[in-house]
């Protein structure tokens, strides 16, 4: 029985890269990979064929990558981003400043299987993202990083 604590929170984009990806491995991945096994069953003895073992085993781990993908897709829940109350939100761009190191940078808080810190996508579990939601424009939030505690001023959002 599913709980709200399964749910995986992703975005609407997300949630359609999720669905292409596994559109990708189920469909023409999946047809190319069985074409080289079969090519491979072809060439004869399977005791000592390298490219029949090899690619029994990319097949192994893309069909254990299909199921963790389903299992994510089942688990999704989409959260629409919501700019409209001015505060850092789940999917709404935010701008803010290094307090410290006078740094400027923008991202967007995601699902924690979106995240991608060098395009601007982190993760809503992360400390930084955890300190900044609820936040508005000019208020400044303490985050603990590994270096110690860092001050990151909104500057804007949306």
């Amino acid at each position: 029985m599913s709980t709200a604590d399964d749910d995986e929170l992703i975005t609407p984009e997300g949630l359609e890269a999720l669905k292409a990806e596994l559109a990708e491995l189920e469909g023409p991945r999946r047809a190319e990979l069985s074409k080289r096994i079969q090519a491979a069953r072809e060439e004869g003895d399977l005791k000592e064929n390298a490219e029949y073992h090899a690619a029994k085993e990319e097949q192994s781990h893309m069909e254990t990558k299909i199921l963790r993908l389903q299992e994510r897709l089942r688990k999704a829940k989409v959260t629409e981003a919501d700019g409209a109350s001015g505060k850092v939100a789940f999917g709404v761009p935010v701008t803010v400043t290094d307090v410290d190191a006078g740094r400027e940078q923008s991202f967007t808080i995601v699902g924690p299987t979106e995240a991608d810190p060098g395009s601007g996508k982190i993760s809503s579990e992360s400390p930084v993202a955890q300190a900044l939601l609820g936040a508005s424009p000019g208020e400044t939030v303490e985050v603990d990083s590994p270096g110690g505690k860092r001050s990151w001023r909104v500057e804007k959002v949306g």
